[in-house]
């Protein structure tokens, strides 16, 4: 390869932050790496997404420590992704919960992931020798699921294909409070490689409905009061629109995906190369959008190797 993938060069730690963003919900964030959730019931804690190793997952349980002694019996992960589900052992919680599609996706191509995602971000990846093998949930679901912390009730609800076709969010009524995984990013670019483009304004706008008052975002700060979520919603949108439209322009007029990186370079760096990860995501979204351009509703199995070979057409 003509040089690396940008995120294989971004190995400075990141400042982790700590947020309460209802009464006793918080958002774990970390200046765009993958965030995390903690949602504090009666007599335990259900933790939402797991982190790519039990390292970086044993971060996250320091800060649910500093807060609360009540045992972790639930861990949500809202999509089958390497960097989400890697450390889920670390929880020790006996309740593991994820879509029925996500489940799926791992039999399929969990391994793949795992080795391609071990490739592309070595930093999130150290301490690996701790990942005892693939994350299966101990619980699955189709549209919707309720859980109880005691008293407390929280609503997993499949809303429509995004970033994933297995993707789940996670609402907490009584906080009016949501988790949406990478369905919903804030300043930091949308990974679209396994996406459905067409699908997730849709998607976005199910969420809308709810009218949460906070949103922790799968990447970036966490998102308190209507005025920010509505922000992140509509920068999700656009982010997602401005990637596929002059893709799509240059896949259905006979084309190369060379030619698309370029029309989505000139469409999106104007408003979107501050944004994390933004290097690290176009070359997956740009063969991504190039494939749903042209029919394929499934998105193609990533490997190590095809990581490779696109990413060298594209340097070519």
């Amino acid at each position: 390869m003509a040089k690396k993938f940008a995120s294989q060069n971004d190995m400075e730690e990141k400042k982790i932050s700590f947020t309460e963003i209802g009464k006793d919900i918080w958002a774990f964030t970390a200046e765009g790496d993958p965030n995390s959730g903690v949602i504090i019931g009666d007599d335990s804690v259900m933790i939402i997404e797991a982190q790519a190793t039990p390292r970086l997952a044993n971060k996250v349980i320091e800060k649910v420590r500093e807060i609360t002694d009540k045992p972790i019996s639930h861990l949500v992960l809202t999509h089958y992704h390497a960097v989400r589900v890697l450390g889920a052992s670390a929880f020790k919680a006996p309740n593991i919960i994820m879509s029925q599609k996500a489940r799926s996706m791992v039999v399929e191509r969990g391994q793949e992931d795992w080795d391609s995602e071990f490739e592309r971000f070595p930093r999130l990846f150290e301490g690996y020798e701790q990942i005892p093998g693939l994350t299966w949930p101990t619980t699955t679901f189709n549209d919707r699921m309720t859980v109880y912390l005691g008293k407390r009730r929280v609503d997993l609800m499949f809303m429509g294909r995004a970033h994933t076709a297995g993707d789940i969010v996670a609402h907490v009524p009584d906080a009016n409070v949501m988790f949406t995984g990478d369905i919903v990013e804030y300043h930091s670019a949308c990974y679209c490689g396994d996406g459905h483009f067409n699908d997730w304004s849709n998607t976005l706008n199910n969420i809308r409905k709810f009218d949460v008052d906070a949103i922790a975002p799968g990447r970036g700060d966490a998102l308190v009061g209507k005025d920010m979520v509505e922000a992140a919603l509509k920068s999700t949108e656009d982010f997602v629109m401005s990637t596929y439209r002059p893709i799509a322009r240059i896949a259905q007029g006979g084309g190369t995906l060379k030619e698309a990186w370029d029309a989505c370079h000139a469409e999106c760096d104007p408003k979107f190369s501050d944004y994390a990860i933004y290097e690290h995501c176009l070359p997956f979204n740009v063969q991504r959008a190039f494939d749903e351009a042209l029919g394929i509703d499934t998105p193609r199995i990533w490997t190590a190797a095809r990581d490779a070979a696109m990413w060298d057409a594209l340097q070519g």
